[in-house]
């Protein structure tokens, strides 16, 4: 007897996963306002205009929804790109402005999603491992850049502080200090973080 085939509707494949993305849009939005300990379920089906069965149906929990925006921003942040703009130039200064506006670029275009995964560190049960699995990306991108560097203009200063210094200005960090919590505008912060790495690391 032949098996029979499910049917799929391309329609309403279409319509869940539109679904599915103002959900996450939604969480993310509420996540940065308030918090993620802040936010219900509940919270997040009514900024979507669904209701709450429908969130856990297409996105599941608050903590699968987390998971998601986390692996969303990973996906999207752009570090292999900025990477290659690093390695292409010839000499540090036009490495480090390729950094600064390539780190730029990845934060100012995924603000309100970094936002939301830092405010979700304090009450998430395993922040650390959440910080680490959205940055990883991140500092391995900076480790080759600084490696890069050393290649350009070997300096007295071990490789591994280059790339702490990178990270302490050019990551997640540096931008948000600026932006979020100072009102600097972006090309202000941009200008800032590259004068003070240019500076810093002609000095041995």
């Amino acid at each position: 007897m032949p098996t029979k085939r499910k049917y799929v509707s391309p329609r309403r494949e279409q319509a869940a996963a539109e679904t599915r993305a103002q959900i996450l849009q939604a969480a993310t939005r509420l996540f940065a306002e308030r918090g993620y300990g802040r936010v219900t379920v509940a919270d997040i089906a009514a900024e979507a205009g669904v209701s709450s069965k429908a969130v856990f149906a297409s996105a599941g929990s608050k903590g699968d929804i987390l998971n998601e925006i986390v692996d969303t921003a990973v996906r999207a942040a752009g570090d292999e790109q900025a990477v290659r703009a690093v390695l292409a130039e010839r000499d540090p200064e036009s490495a480090l402005g390729a950094l600064a506006r390539g780190t730029r670029a990845g934060n100012e275009g995924l603000f309100t999603v970094h936002e939301a995964i830092h405010k979700a560190l304090p009450s998430h049960e395993d922040g650390e491992a959440l910080w680490e699995r959205a940055t990883a990306d991140y500092r391995a991108a900076l480790r080759t850049a600084a490696h890069h560097l050393h290649t350009l203009a070997p300096t007295g200063r071990p490789e591994e502080e280059t790339a702490d210094l990178l990270w302490f200005w050019f990551g997640p960090g540096g931008w948000r200090t600026l932006v979020a919590e100072n009102g600097w505008s972006w090309d202000r912060a941009e200008a800032f973080l590259l004068r003070t790495a240019v500076a810093t690391l002609r000095t041995p």
